[in-house]
């Protein structure tokens, strides 16, 4: 059984540097797996490993005071969700792409999960969801405005096409909460008063409210090899298409249009010849790999 954390926290961090070469030698010390970015605004990553390597990870990442209130959000998983560890300095810990923004000190009012079905039940609420198109096709909360994004990149130019927002009261989420904690600093340094955010993002949602009081439907897509999850953080039963990253259930994966690692329905037309031989060795690799109890490294996804 592996425990996986998905944590980030921002703060301000002028020796970005000196924090990745430590703690990459502690997460390879104790066999912990994942991604962690770094950047002068913060830490961002998703690890897994056994219980004891996440709890001393965390640990070390905490005790610089910096990164003291750090929280996690747990899940575990029969599988290991990483087949490498990849430790990086960045820019930005999550990539806005519109200059400095302070997410330390601007961030929105945030709304524990038990609090958050009263908020957005309310007429006068509008839900924005801030992640990508595709993540909002396999899942999102009732009454949720898609901004049809493809990347983070895109949030500000929908919220600049989108003046008759400003004034009214906005309720944000994503995954973890990290895409809002910057989504809305964005906003209250550009005019936004009344903004409110999913704290812990919809992992915490989905953790801590029962499916019947639920107003979440779907599933949320997570980045790593168990695609989705569901409410208790149960993993789902998606796919991921390797030539179009289009994420796909049962029906999707039931018709002619899809081959298992190669293409599907959306994309299976317009896939060149290159392409197609390409996957086609990969998954022929990553199946002679499963006969023999190994995992392959085509099979992690990106």
């Amino acid at each position: 059984m592996f425990s996986i954390a998905a944590f980030y926290y921002f703060a301000d961090l002028d020796d970005t540097n000196v924090v990745r070469e430590n703690l990459l030698e502690v997460c390879e010390d104790n066999g912990v797996k994942g991604t962690i970015l770094i950047a002068p605004e913060g830490i961002n990553g998703t690890i897994a490993g056994s219980e004891a390597a996440i709890d001393t990870v965390l640990g070390f990442i905490r005790d610089d005071e910096r990164l003291a209130g750090l929280e996690e959000k747990r899940a575990v998983s029969d599988a290991d969700p990483f087949l490498r560890l990849k430790v990086r300095l960045k820019k930005e810990i999550v990539t806005l792409g519109v200059g400095e923004v302070d997410s330390v000190r601007h961030t929105g009012q945030h709304v524990p999960a038990v609090a958050w079905n009263d908020l957005i039940s309310d007429p006068d609420t509008v839900l924005i969801d801030t992640r990508n198109d595709y993540e909002f096709a396999i899942g999102t909360f009732e009454g949720a405005i898609n901004p049809e994004t493809r990347s983070f990149r895109e949030f500000p130019a929908w919220v600049d096409a989108h003046p008759e927002l400003k004034g009214k009261r906005l309720a944000m989420f994503c995954t973890g909460g990290i895409r809002c904690e910057k989504a809305t600093a964005y906003l209250r340094e550009n005019g936004f008063d009344e903004v409110y955010q999913l704290e812990g993002g919809i992992l915490k949602y989905l953790e801590t409210i029962e499916e019947p009081a639920s107003m979440w439907d779907g599933e949320c897509y997570v980045f790593d090899r168990r695609v989705s999850v569901g409410h208790r953080l149960v993993p789902g039963n998606l796919e991921v298409c390797p030539n179009c990253n289009t994420v796909l259930d049962e029906e999707a994966r039931d018709t002619d249009g899809y081959r298992r690692g190669v293409c599907c329905p959306m994309c299976h037309d317009n896939l060149t010849p290159d392409r197609e031989a390409r996957f086609a060795e990969r998954q022929r690799q990553i199946e002679l790999a499963e006969a023999r109890g190994e995992r392959h490294l085509g099979m992690v996804l990106t």
